[in-house]
């Protein structure tokens, strides 16, 4: 009786355990397919159905890639440089949004200003808002000020972010009162409470949302396409997309796939090592 019990219950864990699996393997086999055509010469990659099993061409393949780039019809740029640019610009997104949002946040929920409510709700409003509609205005002002082809045109447009103020006003609002009345007991001004207590305590909120962020800046291509025309400021998205002849000429797509699989290392790596952060500060709910 207790063994039928026993598989009664295992019974949904499996179906669980076979749906999560699926989805896995789903997800996953784009990624092998994309990393075994990096490794095949392009007739192979041509042929249908294309071999599902490594050729010996990677170590060339990757190694062309990350110390020339592209070939003479596209970029022509090394993917180690153009990672190092999505690199710098993804961090520096990443802890700009973080620190605006803090602030901002920090603000909108301690301080007992008038409108404090409006000017929220007005941060609110420019997520409804799409990137297209404010772009060419922004454009604009980067160009009056000088900024194309700079890191300072390709990220302090993009720093200012209204969903991690969103998020953090949230959390921030979750904070007891009793720790708002114990600092001012202690004598502590708001900017040592900021330090002191609000960060500490927001560690996994911040982290969750530097993966988010990160990803965000990494994968940017519609700023990036129009703001750089210098290759040495090329990002690993825009660089792919060149690397692709859309004129109708071949293309060298184990080059294309070794520089995909490149691209996916960094964001992969930054959930890897902040996952358990990530996941506590999405699911956390008791602070």
């Amino acid at each position: 009786m207790t063994g039928a019990q026993d598989s009664g219950l295992d019974r949904p864990n499996r179906l669980a355990h076979i749906v999560i699996w699926f989805g896995i393997a789903i997800t996953a086999f784009p990624l092998w397919v994309a990393f075994v055509a990096s490794t095949l010469p392009n007739q192979e990659i041509a042929q249908v159905p294309m071999r599902l099993i490594p050729g010996g061409l990677g170590p060339e393949v990757y190694a062309s890639v990350l110390g020339v780039g592209g070939n003479n019809r596209s970029v022509g740029m090394p993917v180690s440089l153009m990672m190092w640019n999505s690199l710098v610009m993804a961090v520096i997104i990443a802890v700009g949004k973080i620190v605006i949002s803090l602030m901002s946040a920090y603000a909108i929920v301690f301080f007992r200003v008038p409108g404090r409510d409006v000017l929220f709700w007005m941060i609110f409003v420019t997520l409804m808002l799409p990137v297209e509609v404010r772009i060419i205005p922004t454009l604009k002002v980067v160009t009056d000020l000088g900024m194309l082809n700079t890191m300072a045109g390709l990220t302090i447009p993009l720093i200012a972010s209204a969903t991690a103020t969103l998020l953090l006003r949230q959390f921030f609002m979750t904070i007891p009162d009793e720790l708002v009345e114990a600092a001012k007991m202690d004598n502590a001004g708001p900017v040592r409470f900021f330090f002191d207590v609000v960060i500490p305590l927001s560690t996994t909120t911040i982290a969750a949302l530097f993966v988010i962020l990160f990803i965000y800046g990494w994968n940017q291509y519609l700023w990036p396409l129009l703001i750089t025309t210098d290759q040495r400021m090329t990002t690993i998205v825009i660089g792919i997309a060149k690397m692709i002849d859309t004129a109708g000429g071949p293309t060298d797509w184990n080059r294309v796939m070794a520089t995909a699989t490149l691209a996916l290392m960094p964001p992969v790596l930054v959930v890897v090592l902040l996952q358990k952060w990530f996941v506590k500060g999405l699911v956390e709910t008791e602070k």
